[in-house]
């Protein structure tokens, strides 16, 4: 039998269990605005959701590579692309395109065609300086250093501020080589 190929966001997102867009959407506002009640201060809650992403990123590693069947990407240029074309796909039910790589190939921006978090939101004034969708850097982050490599992922557009995309801006810091916890030539 030959080998299963990897499989495209689109075919993924059909065969994963979902919940309801509308219920995710008004659970995730939910959270967002404890945080605002509890936490008081804006930039506190950026990085609460930062925080958060991080750790739900860290375990849905495993389950994306599980069912994703994507071999191991050669380089940060298809680790973005694989993160854009299926990653969201398979969990948001959305599509991204990947844009403004640096010379380098170390930077990158990740934008979104629609973003499922940000129905029925709208942004007082007073919480201008809030990262409404903070949650998904630090997914990015925490997923691609389960994959050994350390990123900064920041928001350079945010639709619900008054700009025109969901843009996303992912910064390989350092690729870390795997290290294994014992010899195994003994």
């Amino acid at each position: 039998m030959p080998p299963v190929g990897p499989r495209s966001g689109d075919a993924i997102f059909a065969n994963v269990e979902r919940v309801n867009a509308e219920l995710f959407t008004l659970t995730y506002g939910a959270i967002v605005r404890q945080l605002l009640t509890d936490l008081e201060e804006v930039e506190e809650v950026n990085k609460q959701l930062d925080q958060m992403g991080y750790n739900i990123g860290i375990r849905l590693i495993d389950e994306f590579l599980a069912k994703s069947n994507v071999s191991r990407c050669v380089d940060f240029k298809e680790t973005a692309e694989v993160i854009a074309k299926v990653g969201f796909k398979m969990f948001l039910g959305v599509t991204a395109s990947v844009t403004n790589w640096d010379a380098d190939g170390t930077c990158c921006s990740i934008v979104l065609e629609d973003n499922p978090l940000v129905d029925f939101v709208e942004l007082l004034d007073t919480y201008q300086g809030l990262y409404y969708c903070n949650i998904l850097s630090g997914v990015i982050r925490g997923a691609l250093e389960m994959v050994s490599m350390k990123t900064e992922v920041t928001w350079l557009r945010d639709m619900l501020r008054g700009d025109d995309a969901y843009e996303l801006q992912v910064k390989l810091l350092k690729q870390v080589p795997e290290e294994y916890p014992y010899k195994d030539d003994e």
